[in-house]
């Protein structure tokens, strides 16, 4: 029998094939360990590369790592909180807002630090603000006030620059932003609870609190609200605190000198004349009907 892979002419006529064929010399078939290793082999190569390139760029990755929870905490609640604003105000008045309650919170976060108090990240409730937490508690009445007012101050500052935005660009937006930031810092410097007027006048007097509980009062009257209700409601503590007796220790907290009392009542009640000023510089009457 002729073989017609090797040039002998093919009964039906068609040309031989003339590529040569090689087969494998017996036992010369890869084992299973070297299969392993071809496999793996580049695997390897690239773990190794990875690694190589890890260590270079820890110095990058570790600030990555650590800031996540960051960005969760605070860059997350700001994105929900925009969100939920957003079906009220649309969104650019709505980034507005919150960038202006970021502004706000980093004003009391930067003052706290400046203290040396440990503060959490800014967490945004959507329709109740933001807040800070303090993980350390102020040492007196001095030092609250000073986070207290911190917030007010460079939150009236993110406020001008909106009204300064608008001169600029005439866009009514910036000015709309403008009236809300001096609004929210404004209402921000009501004497009670938690609220940072309530903090700030502790270096002042605590009986400042009675006045701040009795606008409220007179508000939920006129203009039945949540908000003004959950802020009396948590106010109550305080309140309450003043008609107890009080330790040596409490005694101590809100004792602060007459110099330290009357720098923080001026920066105070100057603040809020200049809040109430940009109020009413930034004020747009409605349109008239007719």
């Amino acid at each position: 029998m002729n073989d017609t892979s090797h040039g002998a002419p093919d009964p039906s006529g068609s040309q031989p094939s003339l590529e040569p064929h090689y087969s494998e010399p017996p036992g010369s078939e890869p084992t299973f360990g070297q299969r392993l290793k071809k496999l793996f082999a580049p695997i390897g190569v690239a773990a190794l590369l990875v690694l190589k390139l890890g260590a270079k760029l820890k110095f990058l990755l570790i600030p990555i790592v650590k800031f996540f929870p960051l960005l969760l905490k605070t860059g997350g609640t700001m994105a929900l909180s925009i969100g939920a604003y957003a079906l009220a105000w649309g969104w650019r008045f709505a980034v507005g807002f919150v960038l202006l309650i970021f502004v706000h919170e980093c004003g009391h976060l930067i003052v706290a630090r400046a203290f040396g108090l440990k503060v959490g990240a800014p967490v945004f409730i959507p329709f109740m603000g933001a807040l800070i937490a303090l993980k350390d508690a102020p040492k007196d009445a001095w030092m609250e006030a000073w986070v207290g007012i911190g917030g007010p101050l460079l939150g009236t500052v993110g406020a001008a620059i909106c009204e300064l935005l608008f001169k600029l660009t005439g866009n009514p937006l910036f000015r709309g932003l403008a009236y809300t930031g001096f609004f929210l810092n404004l209402f921000n410097l009501a004497p009670i609870g938690f609220l940072d007027g309530g903090r700030i006048v502790t270096a002042l007097s605590p009986w400042l609190w009675l006045v701040g509980a009795a606008v409220v009062v007179g508000l939920l009257v006129i203009h039945p609200n949540f908000i003004l209700g959950l802020i009396l409601i948590f106010s109550l503590p305080r309140l309450w605190s003043l008609f107890r007796q009080k330790s040596d220790e409490e005694r101590r907290y809100f004792e602060v000198t007459p110099g330290r009392r009357l720098v923080m009542a001026a920066m105070y009640f100057g603040l809020i004349a200049f809040l109430l000023f940009g109020m009413s510089l930034t004020h747009i009457p409605p349109a008239s009907p007719y």
